[in-house]
């Protein structure tokens, strides 16, 4: 028998087995306070089922496969057909179906549905970020198609179904549908003004065929796709069902699938249309006044994802340090060690409470409410995604070289972590749609005020932080060119008047400390030693 060369010690137990809902302190406590009590027994109950489920070892082998074997476009069958399909790995159906199932696109027709849904996501998403793209869309559709009250009677059923059902089928056979989208073409981007997309109307009231082509169409397998074109009264928007009512495919053209960084397991394509078939969506010239309300629901979804994705990376790298010994003892016992770790934490429950009280907010409905989100969610969309890949940076040097394999998993996040700053319009569109909110609609800075003004008094840093935000928002020279900087601002004192009035006061302490008093270094692990950071680790701990 061969010699032993080494004993295997001091590696750490993977983080499976538990209840990632239930992990999640801040989260917890965000359901806890914005639900209305009566539905809260249930809202747990389903909320950590579905996080037993994301933190089962079967659900996590789901994610890494459907990771590691991408879709693969089939462009013609055997026989030289144009067939245009996607096939997936099992993997992708288990997890969008059981996304779809538990109730990730349904947030729009039961009590307490978006911040129940909101939840959801982050938790589900923590499993395999790519499943998040077309149940965020599909979710996403319903405010545009509601202004067309036929269309939503006809599809919006679908929309909300808990069924999953990947055959590609007439929309009125199937049970449960999925949306996609389609704006950006190339020689445009963001400039979706600039599209080329032409829609000639047919004889049917409402109908058209489209000639262009789209740069980025995500989740090509999906039912139906909302698209902008250029109609003969200006750009507008269209509904592209996959497959005709009579069984037919629509002209649907998958020219290649993207090869990006992350976001592997889902298939983000170029496809083309020649004269396909079409219905409009509201009126002509229309376009972007209908397809908003769904841009605005996909931001919010964006800032769900990164704050998903900064929550996995943060319990992962206190995991690691609760069970790795160095230089004598814990890492997480380490002082340096714990301020690294608490400062990550800090990211981590600023990002998740702000988002989940974007989620409340759409619950309430009120114009209030609806002023709020015009400034809070481009503000929000800014700055939690950017703050994602620095926390997914530092989170995998916090497993050291471990960290940098791939079977920890920790690259699989790093990769996937710029996205949600690039999808539905990067920094820059971000800010300017910021500066527009506070140039032509006063009340949503009179809202944005009223919610941060709940938490003055509470600590001198944050109130300095309004005072000196309100003398920004006063001085309107050179306003474009230091737009990042008033939406960051923006965006810190909103979370910070979130954990004042929310948060335990070890956590609001060392927020408002680094990130609004100043007292802070230019990376993470850089807070005030004065301060109470295990306890801040030991919140965000994931122990269920």
């Amino acid at each position: 028998m061969a010699a032993s060369t080494h004993t295997v010690t001091n590696q750490v137990p993977p983080l499976v087995g538990y209840d990632v809902f239930a992990a999640d302190r801040a989260l917890v406590e965000a359901v806890d306070r914005h639900l209305d009590p009566e539905l809260l027994d249930e809202a747990r109950e389903e909320l950590s089922a579905l996080g037993r489920t994301s933190g089962s070892a079967q659900v996590q082998e789901w994610g890494a496969l459907a990771n590691e074997n991408p879709p693969k476009l089939r462009t013609h069958d055997r026989y030289g057909n144009r067939i245009d399909e996607v096939d997936f790995h099992p993997s992708w159906h288990r997890l969008l179906g059981k996304g779809v199932s538990a109730g990730l696109t349904s947030a729009w027709s039961r009590p307490g549905g978006h911040l129940r849904r909101a939840a959801g996501f982050v938790i589900w998403t923590q499993a395999e970020a790519g499943n998040g793209c077309p149940l965020s869309m599909t979710h996403a559709a319903v405010p545009a198609l509601r202004t067309d009250p036929a269309l939503a009677a006809e599809w919006e059923p679908r929309l909300t179904s808990a069924i999953y059902d990947q055959e590609l089928r007439p929309a009125a056979q199937k049970a449960g549908v999925l949306f996609g989208m389609g704006m950006t073409e190339k020689q445009g981007g963001s400039d979706v003004r600039a599209n080329t997309t032409e829609a000639r109307p047919l004889a049917e009231d409402g109908t058209y065929a489209l000639t262009g082509h789209k740069w980025f169409c995500s989740a090509p397998m999906s039912d139906g796709f909302l698209v902008l074109a250029q109609a003969p009264g200006g750009l507008t928007c269209f509904l592209v069902p996959r497959v005709l009512e009579d069984g037919t495919r629509n002209v649907f053209r998958i020219q290649r699938l993207k090869d990006k960084l992350g976001n592997r397991s889902n298939a983000s394509s170029e496809v083309e249309f020649d004269g396909t078939w079409a219905r409009r969506v509201g009126d002509e010239g229309r376009g972007v006044r209908t397809i908003i309300e769904m841009v605005a629901a996909t931001r919010l979804d964006c800032v769900l994802g990164s704050a998903s994705l900064m929550r996995q990376a943060v319990a992962q790298a206190i995991h690691h340090s609760t069970y790795r010994e160095a230089f004598g003892g814990r890492l997480l016992d380490k002082p340096l060690m714990r301020n690294v770790l608490a400062d990550l934490a800090l990211e981590s429950e600023a990002a998740t409470t702000l988002a989940m009280r974007l989620a409340a907010a759409y619950d309430d409905g009120s114009e209030q409410e609806r002023a709020f989100l015009r400034l809070a969610v481009p503000a929000a969309k800014y700055w939690v995604t950017k703050r994602c890949t620095p926390v997914a940076v530092e989170a995998l040097e916090c497993l050291g070289g471990n960290g940098y394999v791939e079977e920890s998993g920790m690259p699989r996040l790093l990769r996937e972590s710029p996205l949600n700053s690039i999808w539905e319009g990067a920094g820059n569109v971000q800010a300017l749609d910021v500066l527009r909110a506070l140039q032509r609609e006063p009340g949503a800075l009179d809202a944005y005020l009223r919610e941060v003004g709940r938490a003055r008094g509470a600590d001198h840093r944050l109130d300095g932080a309004i005072k000196n935000l309100l003398a920004e928002l006063a001085d309107l020279d050179g306003i474009e060119g230091r737009a990042r900087r008033l939406v960051e601002r923006i965006a810190l004192v909103l979370q910070g008047s979130l954990l004042v009035r929310y948060a335990p006061p070890e956590v609001a302490d060392a927020f408002c400390a680094s990130r609004l008093g100043g007292d802070w270094g230019t990376a993470f692990g850089t807070l005030p030693h004065s301060l109470d950071l295990a306890t801040v680790v030991e919140r965000a701990r994931p122990v269920s």
